[in-house]
């Protein structure tokens, strides 16, 4: 009597190994997500780290502040870093100047958890805050509170 030889894999093998690769897949694709929600969230404080700067050079340059932030969140150095982190998932942002010009924050969302708010000002303060956001963290008096 001869016995049938297999040529191939069965269909519950099959069956198998694709409910194997798709448990794998699935945890690979979690993990990968909040790795990329985390450096999102670094470019976005990186970005207004660099509006912290801006706004210390906007304020000394003659040309355009003058010893006083008035203007600010209109010049350069808040809109090219602005539209940067507009970039990152339209996150919201915030910037405010007082109206005596004498002070200034911005602030945005953050993307890896909901309601997390970071927030610079011209005294240097650089900060997250939860549960929180933009209007009520970075309001019209120019400062982070």
């Amino acid at each position: 009597m001869k016995m049938r030889q297999s040529k191939g894999f069965t269909i519950v093998e099959l069956l198998v190994v694709i409910a194997i690769i798709a448990v794998l897949t699935g945890i690979v694709l979690s993990n990968v997500t909040s790795y990329i929600n985390s450096s999102k969230d670094a470019a976005i404080k990186g970005n207004l780290s660099t509006v912290l700067t801006n706004g210390s050079v906007y304020y000394d340059d003659p040309a355009r502040g003058n010893g006083s932030y008035a203007g600010f969140c209109g010049d350069v150095g808040y809109t090219i870093p602005s539209l940067a982190i507009t970039a990152i998932d339209n996150m919201i942002q915030n910037c405010n100047v007082d109206v005596s010009g004498t002070a200034w924050c911005a602030c945005s969302t953050l993307k890896s958890t909901a309601g997390d708010v970071f927030c610079v000002d011209n005294t240097g303060v650089k900060k997250t805050v939860s549960l929180t956001d933009c209007a009520t963290e970075c309001p019209a008096t120019g400062a982070c509170v």
